[in-house]
């Protein structure tokens, strides 16, 4: 009796096994589908896109390059890629110590402000425009790129704290000991000791925080809507506004894949660190 329980659990899982397999294979070859038809609508004319024969003529590389020369997408690409790496370098020089010192050292309130942090986390962005507005304005600020990097630090504070919390609560305290016995003060301790043992944390969570503000689009259209400081997805929203007139869709699908690229890089490259930083910060929080 107990054997045929076994047996038709066994059947059970392996059916289970079998659906999600076969629901997941679906998924990826829709999404496979999906982006690959944007890049064919990429390279193709507006006339192919609208009559079903995506690349009929040809690939049209020269969909890019009218992109870069007609819509100014070259500036908006740069201007996205300073906001974003000198956001994401600040919020880890300012994060990754605070991280460190509610991970590793008690003090009052410890407990107040780690909560502070991670509560953070709930409160919707759209009820800190108005707020934020006024201290970027009162600070003179709200004319300069530094207003969007400064927005972008604080607002990945927040998750930054919550996950590296956890990555330096797995490391060892002998760690900084060792270096604390070597001569080293606390704070060049955690430099020079613990901060390069975080690497797979800190390249982690700087790649979340690099997606998310790469393609953040809410603070740009606040704090940087001119076409000096505009970023990429305010340059795509501007182009999706051109089509009415110019009917160029093809230069949108090209747009996109601009925009779609960068992210897209990063997990096909670094998929490994970011599996390898996700489990380490796991093992203790």
């Amino acid at each position: 009796m107990k054997e045929k329980l076994s047996i038709s659990k066994l059947k059970n899982i392996n059916l289970i096994n079998l659906v999600g397999r076969t629901v997941i294979i679906l998924w990826v070859v829709f999404i496979f589908v999906a982006i690959g038809w944007v890049f064919g609508a990429s390279l193709s004319t507006t006339k192919e896109i609208f009559s079903d024969s995506v690349l009929r003529s040809g690939l049209h590389f020269s969909n890019y390059i009218r992109v870069f020369e007609t819509y100014n997408v070259f500036k908006y690409f740069i201007n996205s890629v300073i906001y974003t790496t000198i956001a994401c370098a600040g919020v880890i020089v300012l994060v990754a110590p605070a991280s460190y010192v509610l991970a590793n050292y008690s003090f009052p309130g410890k407990y107040i402000v780690r909560s502070a942090y991670v509560s953070t986390m709930g409160i919707p962005g759209i009820m800190l425009m108005i707020p934020l507005f006024m201290i970027i304005s009162k600070l003179g600020l709200n004319k300069t790129p530094m207003a969007l990097v400064l927005i972008y630090i604080c607002t990945s504070a927040p998750f930054t704290v919550f996950y590296l919390f956890g990555f330096f609560s797995s490391l060892p305290k002998s760690i900084q000991e060792a270096g604390l016995i070597d001569g080293c003060s606390h704070i060049k301790a955690f430099w020079k000791v613990v901060f390069p043992l975080a690497q797979p944390g800190i390249i982690t969570v700087t790649i979340f925080n690099f997606i998310s503000l790469w393609n953040e689009y809410m603070w740009a259209l606040i704090f940087a809507n001119t076409d000096n400081r505009r970023t990429l997805s305010l340059g795509l929203q501007a182009i999706v506004d051109g089509m009415r007139y110019s009917g160029d869709w093809s230069g949108l699908f090209a747009a996109v894949v601009i925009v779609f690229v960068p992210t897209f890089l990063i997990y096909i490259f670094l998929s490994e660190k970011i599996m390898s930083g996700i489990t380490g910060g796991a093992v203790k929080g």
